[in-house]
């Protein structure tokens, strides 16, 4: 786990100090060690901020260059299968002097160019230089672990983990990117390629780019962005169903995946929430490590309803682990609050990132490696809005979504959620629509009457991926949501909230290869007789009772309804006031006063919409951005 970045610029608009000053703003994804390669012209550059976790010693520093010195790699992330890639380079006679990943790839790519890019297992973003045809060569893994961003114009590329080493290269502030504010408000991150700002791109997952160095206009790099993998072509014709076979097909590949995440040379441990995942992911671990306790992290945040930590603790003792659990008091995650700007570059609504900072927090000072048991709700249909999936694609859903709409506005606040999911604009919309209502967000239909330009067509992020054989409902939202919310929303809540405290996070359930199991086990196995992640949770009480898990799913949360009507609301008067509306002129005020009137007065799921309002402008002034 790393940071990475590097340029190419035409006329050499960049100088080596400005490029290690911009590194040093994330410094804390390489605290271990630093290193940069500039080309004799220094049209090229490449950075590097080293963690430390396989083959500690110097020589494993980078950039690193190929044995017959002609690529130069910098690298952040993990390749778990590198033994056996390694095996291939022996057979072919090359010497390697490292014990690590990194002079793996270079090597390989010495040997066989972009071709080996497949058979990586693991989360990586990479950037190889080749000095004698001028070329750039970029990378990201199969799923979108690893983060990298470009920027671009006509004579400069840039490339970053994040977006923050951009802006300090670049030395000007960068044109706001109006057309993502509406996903923002709609999804609640914002979807790559896009980013807040213009000219600024989430690079691809499962992709790779080549530039020519001395092309007339960097601009047409974009053209070149080519896939080495997607996970619509890997889905059969037919699901798998035998329930027997593929309990113990999953279990071994679980084990493997995990078995091959856990190989460090620095102290690991694993997330334990006290939820199925984290729990399998855990069991697995301790399985697997035999006698040696692992270390296991939680915290319990001081209100019941979102205090899973006894259930983690009954985890922990069953598996043996050694247990740490932090306590939060609501002030403790109060002093992280202002860390949420600075940590995700642009506006990310996922207010579950500050527990994810507090548990990171306290695992980085027993270990520098932790497990998360991320993937499993979407791989395994864990997430009520797969039944909502199934629900809206209904043949008559068109006839009864209007009444059931309106008949439900003067019922409870449960029953007016249920309105607000079959108040659908477009059916054609049907997965972002479930996502922002699962998730209490603005409708298509808000958006209209709230951004003072509502300009917007979500046509491109509801494309239904064509596979070999027709998807049902309730694996097209699961397909959505590997292909977005895990990518763009789940994944990067985790990097950014670990790496602040340099602690490096894998996430063994997004194995690809597991990955492609995943979605050619038959919908029937996921959700079975109404139990949710069904096939995965017969895995798991092969190694922890069921009994423990026999209750309501919470999921990783803090109380925010409650917290933005006492110990935030000064948010909610500073970033909602008529001052800071009229100021961006992106919302209109008099929306934004309903909204908040609704909220004072009872309609407490509406407090994540007041969210994203806050967290939207609250950027924008951290950000000293003048008008949008």
């Amino acid at each position: 786990m790393c940071g990475i970045a590097g340029f190419i610029s035409l006329q050499q608009s960049f100088t080596p100090q400005q490029l290690k000053q911009a590194t040093d703003v994330m410094h804390y994804r390489g605290p271990d060690a630093d290193g940069f390669y500039f080309s004799d012209n220094n049209k090229v550059a490449l950075a590097h901020k080293r963690l430390s976790i396989i083959d500690l010693s110097t020589v494993a520093n980078q950039p690193m260059f190929s044995a017959d010195g002609r690529y130069c790699i910098v690298f952040n992330g993990e390749i778990y299968n590198f033994n056996e890639l390694k095996n291939l380079l022996i057979d072919k006679g090359v010497n390697l002097k490292t014990k690590g990943d990194t002079e793996v790839i270079i090597e390989l790519y010495a040997q066989l160019g972009s071709s080996f890019f497949t058979q990586l297992n693991g989360m990586f973003a990479f950037a190889i230089f080749d000095i004698v045809k001028n070329e750039l060569t970029l990378c990201r893994d199969h799923v979108g672990i690893k983060p990298l961003f470009y920027y671009v114009d006509e004579t400069n590329f840039i490339f970053a983990s994040e977006i923050k080493v951009i802006k300090k290269l670049i030395g000007k502030n960068l044109t706001i990117n109006t057309a993502a504010i509406p996903y923002f408000l709609h999804l609640g991150f914002i979807p790559q390629p896009q980013t807040i700002y213009q000219q600024v791109y989430k690079f691809p997952s499962a992709s790779f780019c080549t530039i020519k160095v001395d092309t007339s206009n960097l601009f047409a790099t974009q053209q070149n962005i080519q896939p080495f993998w997607a996970i619509e072509n890997t889905i059969e014709h037919a699901t798998l169903k035998n329930e027997a076979v593929l309990k113990v097909d999953l279990n071994n590949k679980l084990l493997a995946a995990v078995e091959k995440q856990l190989v460090s040379d620095v102290p690991i441990g694993t997330f334990l929430s006290g939820g199925v995942d984290s729990s399998l992911v855990t069991a697995l671990a301790a399985n697997i490590s035999g006698s040696k306790a692992i270390n296991t992290f939680s915290i319990a945040i001081d209100d019941g309803k979102y205090n899973e930590s006894q259930f983690a603790k009954a985890v922990a003792t069953h598996l043996h682990t050694n247990h740490h659990e932090f306590a939060v008091k609501e002030n403790e995650v109060m002093e992280l609050i202002n860390t949420i700007m600075p940590a995700y570059d642009e506006p990310f609504a996922d207010s579950s990132a500050l527990p994810t900072m507090m548990v990171s927090r306290l695992a980085r000072k027993h270990v520098t490696v932790a497990l998360s048991g991320d993937g499993g709700d979407e791989l395994f249909h864990g997430y009520g809005m797969y039944q909502w999936a199934n629900r809206l694609s209904h043949p008559l859903v068109n006839v009864v979504k209007q009444p059931i709409s309106m008949a439900t506005k003067y019922m409870s606040s449960r029953y007016q959620r249920i309105g607000q999911m079959f108040s659908i604009a477009n059916l054609q919309h049907l997965q972002t629509h479930i996502f922002s209502q699962e998730q209490y967000y603005f409708k298509e239909q808000e958006l209209v009457q709230l951004l003072v330009e509502p300009i917007f067509n979500f046509d491109n992020i509801n494309t239904v991926p064509i596979a070999a054989r027709k998807l049902l409902p309730v694996e097209q939202q699961s397909l959505w949501d590997f292909n977005h919310y895990l990518k763009d929303d789940l994944l990067v809540k985790v990097d950014r909230a670990s790496m602040q405290f340099s602690l490096e996070t894998r996430v063994p359930l997004l194995d690809y290869e597991l990955v492609q199991f995943a979605y050619n086990v038959d919908a029937s196995l996921k959700i079975h007789n109404g139990t949710m992640k069904h096939l995965l949770k017969e895995v798991l009480y092969r190694y922890v009772p069921k009994a423990i898990f026999d209750r309501p799913k919470w999921g990783f949360s803090i109380p925010l309804s409650k917290w933005l009507q006492t110990d935030l609301k000064y948010l909610v008067d500073t970033y909602t006031s008529k001052q800071i509306i009229e100021k961006y002129n992106v919302v209109h005020y008099q929306q934004v006063q309903q909204l908040k009137q609704q909220y004072c007065n009872g309609v407490s799921y509406l407090y994540n919409r007041l969210w994203l309002i806050i967290v939207l402008h609250w950027w924008l002034e951290e950000n000293n951005v003048d008008t949008v």
